[in-house]
């Protein structure tokens, strides 16, 4: 084992001078000041840790998850209170969970758009080319922007459907006869939270490639929103089975899933939507890198 390397000696300095501060070869610059400060290859944690920071400080954030809350709270709670107040005892069938999935519906939705903001603000702005500059690996760029707007969202859903659920729960105890399982628990808080967060995923990826905000917003919105609205004019023979599969799988029904819908043969059930949209969020995330590794910023 050979011993470590010590600096080179440094040249005597004259009689009273202090002496030269010591530097390896090409280390010191003009005017013999090195930073302290060490220099090292960039990371995945230190790319989580800068959008950790800029997706904290930002106004959007603060507002659109702030909606969210505000609308996945405040109509699940609104629904429980109204429904105690007319419902007798018994009245009450199926799963009373399934009380939160209006909020959760409309409440996604600026969810989605600050999923689309994550990203193409920065492109719009001209933020990106900073980003890159500081981070050149896009990969870890887009690796980073994912774990942090995912983790963010999960968490907030995950509490917001939590509490609507204990609200259902606790209200509509004396007014059903059926009990609550623990799958039923399981779907309307962890699914429902997985399922939107992933969304939110698919609408940061749409946003990598389309590089518009106004464009994938509203592609985003009418991923949501177009097919249950298209099916319902697909009535003729030609078409119905086309408007009934539109219906079945549109993301409103998939997440009615969770909340015990019953959509019959040959729709999803159980935790299918959460598969079906992790499949489709991985490819887009896909395309997302290459977009971003192929494309100037």
């Amino acid at each position: 084992m050979t011993a470590p390397m010590t600096p080179p000696p440094a040249a005597p300095a004259p009689q009273g001078q202090a002496p030269a501060q010591q530097f390896w070869p090409g280390q010191a610059p003009a005017g013999g000041y090195v930073s302290p400060i060490p220099v090292r290859q960039a990371t995945l944690g230190d790319a989580i840790a800068a959008e950790w920071t800029k997706i904290r400080s930002l106004r959007s954030t603060m507002w659109t998850l702030g909606t969210m809350l505000v609308i996945v709270m405040g109509i699940g709670a609104l629904i429980a209170l109204v429904t105690y107040n007319v419902a007798d005892e018994g009245d009450i069938q199926g799963d009373v969970l399934g009380m939160g999935f209006v909020g959760v519906l409309l409440g996604m939705i600026p969810l989605l758009t600050l999923g689309v903001l994550t990203i193409s603000s920065e492109y719009g702005t001209g933020l990106i080319r900073t980003t890159l500059t500081a981070c050149p690996s896009r990969g870890r760029v887009l690796g980073a922007k994912a774990i942090v707007f995912f983790a963010l969202t999960f968490v907030l859903t995950l509490v917001a459907t939590t509490l609507v659920a204990l609200l259902d729960a606790g209200l509509m105890s004396d007014l059903t006869t059926e009990g609550i399982s623990g799958s039923e628990w399981l779907k309307a808080t962890l699914g429902v939270s997985l399922y939107v967060a992933l969304l939110g995923l698919l609408s940061l990826a749409v946003g990598a490639l389309l590089r518009h905000s106004a464009g994938a917003i509203t592609s985003m919105l009418g991923l949501v929103l177009l097919p249950p609205l298209l099916a319902l004019f697909m009535m003729s023979d030609a078409v119905r089975p086309v408007g009934k599969a539109l219906a079945t799988w549109s993301i409103p029904s998939q997440l009615a899933t969770f909340y015990g819908a019953e959509l019959g043969d040959g729709g999803p059930s159980g935790w299918t939507p959460l598969w079906v949209v992790l499949g489709v969020t991985a490819i887009a995330l896909g395309g997302a890198y290459t977009s971003m590794t192929r494309r100037d910023a």
